[in-house]
């Protein structure tokens, strides 16, 4: 089958599944909605803040704090693009259909990837704007220096956790499994031991808290010891493996 026929029928399967429009919106709601909600508590603290609080004041990334739980709408999303196939069965028809499991598995990725994207982008600019309104006269606009980087790498990061959670799921080839470990180990794992110091320095090379700084502006005292662009480049390792792994797996395994 040739590549644009596989592209299209991977935007076809993605498109007929109920679960797609849910997840995705899902993603939206809450990051837009929690990020409101962030901003305009931090507004009405912001006065009560320490002197040292204030100079570190990141309105940007305040507008983000609702991707921390929008991004786990993300992880489901490809998990499920890509492991359901192997729930249902029908993951011997598709490699029926594309013998060659690279262009198979790729196509799946980059159409969902691109589909990601966009809602990615729409999330990230609605929660910087509606997140600025509501932080009033402590908001910042896209035209101060990084914001744009910000804004842009807020949809770039998520759609990267996506791809990631799709090779872990061509990886473990069980939507249930896959989300067993990805939801807890990015909901409560990762906060868990980067808050503890002991971890500290190990968590903080985890690709949800390592590709995040992407969406700071103000960095913090003390923080890690990479930058924004640095923490971008971990979290693409850690995609880069998990899809390569991925796909070693499925070349070599029966369906």
């Amino acid at each position: 089958m040739a590549a644009a026929q596989v592209l299209r029928s991977e935007w076809t399967k993605i498109k007929s599944v109920n679960s797609t429009a849910l997840t995705l919106s899902l993603a939206v709601i809450v990051s837009v909605g929690l990020g409101m909600l962030i901003s305009a508590l931090s507004k009405n603290e912001f006065k009560d803040l320490s002197t040292e609080n204030k100079l570190t004041f990141d309105p940007t990334f305040v507008s983000f704090a609702g991707l921390t739980l929008g991004q786990l709408a993300m992880v489901v999303f490809g998990v499920l693009v890509v492991a359901s196939e192997y729930s249902t069965g029908m993951i011997r028809t598709s490699l029926a259909a594309v013998p060659q499991r690279g262009r198979f598995l790729f196509s799946k990725i980059a159409v969902a990837s691109a589909l990601v994207l966009v809602v990615a982008l729409v999330t990230s600019f609605a929660s910087f704007f509606l997140g600025q309104m509501m932080l009033g006269e402590y908001s910042t606009d896209l035209g101060a220096p990084n914001v744009l980087r910000a804004v842009l790498g807020a949809a770039v990061y998520m759609t990267l956790m996506a791809m990631f959670s799709m090779g872990i799921a061509s990886m473990l080839r069980s939507p249930m499994l896959a989300l067993g470990i990805l939801m807890p180990f990015f909901f409560l794992v990762s906060p868990i031991l980067g808050s503890v110091s002991a971890t500290k320095k190990v968590a903080q090379y985890f690709p949800d808290q390592a590709g995040s700084r992407i969406m700071q502006v103000v960095t913090p005292a003390n923080d890690v010891p990479y930058g924004p662009w640095g923490g971008l480049a971990i979290l693409l390792v850690w995609v880069a493996v998990a899809l390569m792994v991925g796909y070693a797996l499925l070349k070599k395994r029966d369906a």
